[in-house]
């Protein structure tokens, strides 16, 4: 994917991030009485500079250690109370870790290979719970949260066959692309998501007023702009940083750890306007698994202006081997 260069607009994000209020954790931050009242200097004084944080950490993302820095703060200690003792969070919280099976691996790779934090992960968890099809008030799509002008911008088509936004795979090289050009302009992961979430332009705006500067010189500076923030920007990184400590520890929690379980796949690609009934006779499986590995599809056939890779089950290219076909325009 060719990277793009970041839009100098307002609020390109705006949306991005509601899942956290919809299908994400589901959650209102109208009750955060303490929001406004939190000073910066709670932020723990063992901060490491922003520029600095270490990446590609083997025991970081789903091991116990942390390659973003794991910055104090009475939000983040309320959110996780909050996980641990309302039923209804619980019972979402392990739907999250539950789903993450299927989808910690592919993200946790993409991460790795690009030698960014593994623990990015819990953007994704808190943005989506990890579904691909989850759809915010905002319009906001997929595991990642794109809104419609955000995902045409990063490489993702939207049309009336697909919407990349709900694929997995695509949308998450979508938005590390995205995360990483935000890591860029403000030299910080907390201030990366918290762009991802309310707007690269927000974000940048608070920053020259603060500090006179854009670039952070360490991750408590997300706290110091924190009352020139929306309310849900305000407590999105605590929300990912107790996100991240429950997963990393789910036993001290009561929770069921997640367990990744890497789902394979073999791929073709198909000639425009094929049915997916076509594919799965030929390859020897189901239009619905098909749409399981490719719930990017809107209509039950492929787009009918180009051709299209597709996601086929594994062990799929010996079947239509073995009976004499392919519907692979490679071959």
């Amino acid at each position: 994917m060719v990277r793009s260069k970041i839009m100098t607009r307002n609020s390109a994000l705006t949306a991005a991030g509601a899942a956290l209020l919809t299908v994400g954790f589901g959650l209102s931050v109208s009750n955060a009485r303490t929001v406004d009242s939190v000073a910066a200097a709670e932020a723990s004084v063992n901060v490491p500079a922003a520029s600095t944080a270490s990446v590609g950490t083997a025991r970081a993302g789903l091991g116990p250690d942390w390659d973003l820095p794991n910055v104090d703060h009475p939000r983040i200690d309320y959110w996780i109370s909050r996980f641990d003792t309302v039923p209804a969070m619980r019972k979402k919280f392990q739907g999250f870790l539950d789903r993450g099976a299927e989808y910690a691996p592919l993200i946790l790779e993409r991460l790795e290979a690009r030698g960014m934090p593994q623990d990015l992960l819990y953007l994704a968890m808190i943005e989506s719970g990890f579904q691909p099809n989850a759809t915010s008030h905002a319009a906001a799509v997929g595991v990642w949260q794109f809104i419609s002008e955000t995902g045409q911008r990063y490489g993702l088509d939207i049309d009336r066959a697909v919407d990349e936004r709900r694929d997995p795979i695509r949308a998450t090289d979508a938005a590390l692309d995205y995360l990483e050009e935000l890591h860029e302009r403000f030299g910080s992961w907390y201030l990366a998501a918290a762009a991802y979430n309310s707007g690269e332009n927000r974000v940048g705006r608070s920053m020259r007023a603060e500090f006179g500067r854009e670039r952070a010189r360490n991750e408590a500076e997300y706290y110091q702009i924190w009352d020139r923030l929306p309310k849900e920007t305000r407590d999105y990184v605590p929300l990912m940083i107790a996100a991240g400590r429950i997963a990393k520890d789910p036993g001290a929690y009561g929770f069921t750890p997640l367990v990744p379980v890497p789902r394979g796949w073999e791929e073709i690609n198909a000639s425009p306007a094929t049915p997916l009934s076509v594919i799965a006779t030929m390859y020897g499986t189901t239009v619905s698994e098909l749409k399981s590995l490719n719930p990017q599809f809107l209509l039950d056939r492929t787009p009918n202006n180009r051709d299209y890779a597709v996601r086929v089950p594994v062990g799929a290219l010996k079947y239509a081997a073995a009976a004499g076909g392919s519907l692979n325009v490679a071959d």
